[in-house]
């Protein structure tokens, strides 16, 4: 027997703002939470109050007291993050962000683009940015388990089978660390090169590890997001992605966020 009754005789059709939002590539849903809480998003020029709000489109709304448009076709960019930039829009402390360097990388009609997680100042790498809110969100979750894959330089000592002990997890001063993939590449003394391979993606989780190991890391690149890989991407560079892999790939991606 239902537990509630038909969507038509409890609430008018539609989605919730912070849904919409999302999808129409203006930021996450928590970010939009948030800028709802801080009054900055308006329908038909009243404030709006809570994110509970159902619209069936966002004809009338606007953020900032700017208009939003309609969703625009999900896009999905690959960027090669240098050193020395922060993951965010903006830096209180004024450091430079990626968004300094996508100015002049990405397409001229890319429109706004958020980045997939984050990486910090020291870590460069792959990093994937989209238009669309929704699948920066499922991308993200670690419910999701998408590998994402790094290769650290290190300097220490550590063994083969010390790196296949990851493999079922580790905690360290009260965090949980799930599956860890990890195999020594390389060394040469006491210098290492370790690729590793997480699906939770937790703040700076391969630097937290490898330092619970002994290990101090020197640096630390991401070469592949789920299945796409940095390859020979030029620092500081961004290209689209594009193609029936990729879209069977934000196919999939939204399948199992229906579920």
């Amino acid at each position: 027997m239902p537990t509630q009754p038909p969507r038509s005789e409890t609430r008018p059709e539609g989605d919730r703002i912070a849904k919409l939002l999302a999808r129409a590539g203006i930021a996450s849903r928590r970010e939009v939470e948030r800028m709802i809480a801080e009054g900055r998003v308006a329908i038909d020029g009243k404030v709006l109050d809570t994110p509970a709000t159902i619209l069936a489109s966002l004809r009338g709304v606007t953020v900032d007291g700017k208009p939003v448009t309609a969703a625009e076709a999900t896009r999905l960019f690959a960027f090669h993050k240098p050193t020395g930039l922060i993951t965010a829009e903006r830096d209180p402390a004024g450091r430079p962000t990626i968004y300094t360097a996508l100015r002049n990388a990405l397409p001229k009609d890319a429109g706004r683009v958020m980045p997939v997680g984050r990486l910090d100042l020291n870590t460069e790498g792959l990093l994937l940015l989209t238009n669309d809110g929704a699948v920066k969100r499922q991308l993200e979750l670690p419910a999701s388990k998408i590998p994402r894959t790094y290769r650290a330089r290190a300097f220490g000592v550590v063994t083969q089978e010390q790196l296949e002990d990851l493999i079922e997890g580790v905690e360290i001063d009260g965090m949980r660390y799930g599956s860890i993939d990890a195999n020594l590449e390389r060394s040469s003394g006491r210098n290492l090169w370790i690729e590793m391979t997480i699906t939770e993606g937790k703040n700076r989780e391969v630097r937290r590890v490898l330092e619970h190991l002994g290990l101090q890391v020197n640096r630390l690149i991401r070469t592949g997001y789920g299945p796409f890989d940095l390859g020979d991407l030029p620092r500081g560079q961004a290209v689209e992605l594009k193609g029936k892999p990729v879209d069977r790939f934000l196919a999939d991606l939204a399948k199992a966020a229906a579920k």
